[in-house]
């Protein structure tokens, strides 16, 4: 054998491990001092920054990350419910916003026309109307004490009413059963919209004449209130003015 050759052999091999744990610990160094420098910590709070300029913020930029707080504006009405201020209105409260102010005529005004348009009547309904191209009318209904229905249309900015007309779709069954209610019906439409006012400031939009499950005549009375205009339907008893059931309607 070369013993030669082999003294060199081992020489190499001897020399070449110290080499490479001093190449190993020098690039693991490296690393360690490149994770100090790019952590960001505040010395002695332990704490990451995350101010502008930080590693932190450039990573989440340069991912794209979008910072949830920043995606709805401050003061966006997203979280606020309809109608409320800074809020936006639904179709139905922005009709009723546009609608209201321009009925100069009240309901009860409105009824006293119908009533006078047709002799020993009394009323049965009214409701607030816009589709005459937007101009407030009150559409209302009267009958006679057979039960038979007159509708007259009256003007709510200016209080001229149309010439009654006889509801068509009344049969005798119809006429015997609204003879009935107004016979019962010892609350008038007043008093029943007085009941729910007294309850919900606002304005009377509709009244009308209805029957309970049990057959007791009511009166459902809807009340809108100028500040949401939201509306609030009551039921109240026709025979002894008590409210049997109030919704409010924020659609």
């Amino acid at each position: 054998m070369d013993t030669k050759s082999k003294s060199v052999v081992t020489r190499s091999m001897h020399s070449t491990g110290p080499r490479a744990i001093g190449l190993v610990c020098a690039v693991a160094a490296a690393g360690a001092l490149l994770a100090g420098c790019g952590s960001g910590t505040d010395k002695g709070a332990g704490n990451v920054k995350s101010g502008p300029g930080s590693p932190a913020a450039a990573s989440g930029a340069a991912s794209g990350a979008a910072d949830p707080a920043a995606a709805t504006p401050s003061g966006s009405p997203s979280g606020s419910p309809s109608g409320s201020p800074g809020g936006s209105f639904t179709e139905d409260q922005a009709q009723r916003k546009a609608l209201i102010p321009k009925a100069k005529v009240g309901y009860d005004k409105a009824l006293d026309t119908a009533l006078a348009a047709v002799p020993k009547s009394k009323a049965v309904a009214v409701e607030l109307d816009g589709n005459d191209g937007g101009r407030p009318t009150w559409d209302t209904e009267v009958a006679t004490a057979d039960g038979t229905v007159h509708t007259v249309r009256v003007d709510a900015a200016s209080g001229k009413a149309d010439k009654p007309s006889v509801k068509k779709d009344q049969d005798k069954d119809d006429k015997t059963q609204l003879a009935d209610q107004l016979r019962k019906a010892t609350v008038t439409v007043q008093q029943a919209a007085q009941t729910a006012t007294g309850k919900t400031k606002g304005t009377v939009s509709s009244v009308e004449l209805d029957d309970t499950d049990n057959g007791t005549p009511k009166w459902s009375v809807d009340v809108v209130t100028t500040s949401d205009w939201n509306k609030t339907t009551f039921d109240v008893d026709a025979t002894n003015r008590k409210i049997l059931r109030e919704h409010v309607d924020k659609d």
